[in-house]
């Protein structure tokens, strides 16, 4: 476009994209909920890790993420252990109002800067944040897998709501 440059320039705006991600652990949310809790944290295939464990990763990023990349202070304590399906579903929704809240921290032009992650990995705020979207869906996707495995019918992928 004419007269814009490349750090005012945007795919999505980040309202946009906060409602993107949110619609994404909605649905990650029913993925850990169709668990029967004596396998979220047992069954696996071909070796991989469980969904709980998936899981308890995703948590100790999302929040996480944005707290560092906000306020400069990382947590790296990532308590990934064995809990019953209900901690994790009420860590998960303690996380999404921490997430909301965390966003709207962030200005806009903070999407073209750099930062690394935990200490460890570098790159701008947006492939940071579209990694932790990324790594979701992926982990989401070995969920299903492990749902279908169990004989157990996943939601559908497309409903996000």
């Amino acid at each position: 476009m004419v007269g814009m440059s490349t750090a005012s320039a945007s795919f999505i705006a980040p309202d946009a994209l906060l409602s993107h991600w949110q619609g994404h652990r909605r649905l990650t949310r029913r993925v850990i909920a169709a668990f029967p809790d004596d396998k979220l944290f047992t069954f696996s295939v071909g070796g991989m890790r469980t969904f709980g464990e998936l899981s308890m990763e995703l948590i100790t990023m999302g929040a996480p993420m944005l707290r560092g990349l906000t306020t400069g202070q990382w947590d790296n304590v990532w308590d990934r252990s064995a809990r019953p399906k209900q901690e994790v579903l009420r860590l998960w929704d303690e996380a999404t109002p921490q997430i909301d809240a965390l966003w709207k921290k962030m200005p806009a032009e903070r999407f073209h800067e750099t930062a690394t992650a935990f200490g460890q990995y570098p790159g701008t705020v947006h492939d940071l944040v579209l990694y932790v979207i990324d790594n979701e869906i992926h982990h989401r996707g070995q969920g299903y897998v492990y749902l279908r495995a169990l004989g157990i019918e996943p939601p559908p992928f497309y409903d996000r709501s």
